[in-house]
């Protein structure tokens, strides 16, 4: 008997969106202001772009392989159960642990404003509380996580969008010029750092056994999703780069956002802005511990993680929510923001690499369009050297901290698949 699908064109897009606009935007926008300036509005298209590119990959890979895997799936078809597909796996689960400590430190940063002095203990109780709520939530009730996201998301659209029009009599255009632009490559390392707030795109992917008419919705869903957040966060960066002085909003670059809803909206628009953000960045934290979890547990019952992820209880995968919990806790109060944008998007931009590679090895299968294939891989390969390279000068625990997640990958596949799945070693590398 094939499977009910339930989920319509309208639901397949609200998934992408929802995936993109967590707590992305309202972590990111600061740190994109400090590196392009009067540009971060190009910033956010050039990510986009490459988003947008990927996004090719992920529809024409969906079609085919229609499994609640997505980006796993997509991998092994392509390269087979070997090391490759294994440390893809675990890095991809890493990577959601690395966007949940993010959400949690813009969490604390807006929690913070509600604070009349800045108290480290303070941000560090925020950032944990941030992370052990949402587990609480998801130990006792995963449901309500699912049935709450459509409410959370559709606040956040409308906020966003308040914002946007309430702003746009309050530019100065002058503060968009080209005289104000950073640097060309300032630009492009600008939404190399931001890459992570448009990560979310592909769990449509992880929905496609559910989706009506799949070789028609999935395609349309990848791109309408991305396109509209394109616009969405152009049109963000805009008003706020054009409405607030660029020393204002790089001095309290953590809560950005907040602070451009000032010009038009005054005290009590940063007021709004400020909790609007910790339901975001909170609802976010709590749909990533859910979706990493499961993540987890597929990945575990597939044999490339620990079959103790798979334990669970009332359908909830207690030992992979426990796991997210610890990593996403010790992350998050032991790395500043900055740095932790840094590791999301270069991870993600790697993760998508792997993709558009795995898309052009099955480009006859999937009927994909080689050279657009050859496009995104380039353009996310450019854009993660470039981010490496910026922050090999700048950040150096970033980059460590990114290359001990590719290492601790690739380690834990070869000794694990050695010592526990030794028959894979066997077929593949004998």
């Amino acid at each position: 008997m094939s499977k009910q699908r339930n989920i319509g064109l309208l639901g397949a897009i609200s998934i992408g969106v929802g995936g993109m606009v967590g707590g992305g935007i309202f972590a990111v926008l600061g740190e994109a202001v400090s590196f392009a300036h009067g540009a971060t509005a190009f910033a956010f298209f050039v990510a986009g772009f490459i988003a947008l590119l990927t996004a090719y990959s992920y529809a024409k890979l969906s079609v085919t392989f229609q499994s609640e895997g997505g980006t796993v799936s997509f991998v092994d078809e392509a390269f087979g159960h070997n090391l490759l597909s294994g440390s893809v796996n675990l890095m991809l689960w890493l990577s959601y642990i690395v966007t949940i400590s993010l959400y949690a430190v813009a969490f604390a940063s807006y929690g913070a404003t509600f604070f009349t002095h800045d108290n480290i203990y303070i941000k560090h109780a925020l950032i944990s509380i941030a992370i052990i709520l949402p587990t609480l939530i998801n130990l006792i009730s995963a449901s309500f996580v699912s049935k709450s996201e459509f409410f959370i998301v559709f606040i956040k659209i409308i906020l966003l969008f308040v914002i946007i029009i309430s702003g746009v009599f309050y530019v100065d255009v002058e503060r968009l010029s080209v005289s104000h632009w950073g640097s060309s490559f300032s630009i492009v390392v600008a939404g190399m750092m931001i890459f992570v707030a448009y990560e979310g795109f592909e769990l449509i992917a992880n929905a496609a056994e559910d989706i009506k008419n799949p070789n028609k919705n999935l395609p349309l869903a990848f791109y309408s999703s991305v396109i509209f957040v394109i616009i969405l966060y152009i049109a963000i960066a805009l008003i706020s780069v054009g409405t607030v002085p660029e020393a204002e909003l790089i001095q309290a670059k953590d809560y950005a956002l907040a602070i451009a809803a000032k010009p038009a909206l005054g005290k009590t628009g940063f007021i709004i802005v400020a909790i609007a953000a910790l339901l975001a960045t909170f609802s976010a934290i709590n749909a990533t511990i859910y979706g990493n979890s499961r993540l987890g547990y597929f990945i575990a019952s597939e044999g490339e993680l620990p079959k103790t992820l798979t334990h669970s209880k009332n359908n909830i995968p207690f030992m992979g929510v426990a796991a997210t919990l610890a990593l996403s806790l010790v992350l998050a109060n032991s790395i500043n923001m900055q740095n932790i944008a840094i590791i999301g998007s270069a991870s993600f931009l790697l993760i998508f690499l792997i993709v558009n590679i795995s898309a052009y090895k099955l480009k006859d299968k999937i009927g994909a369009k080689k050279n657009i294939l050859i496009l995104s891989s380039f353009f996310t390969f450019f854009a993660l050297i470039t981010l490496l390279y910026h922050t090999y000068d700048t950040s150096s625990e970033a980059i460590i901290i990114f290359v001990l997640f590719i290492v601790i990958s690739i380690l834990f596949e070869y000794f694990y698949g050695r010592l526990i799945r030794g028959h894979l070693f066997k077929r593949r590398y004998k």
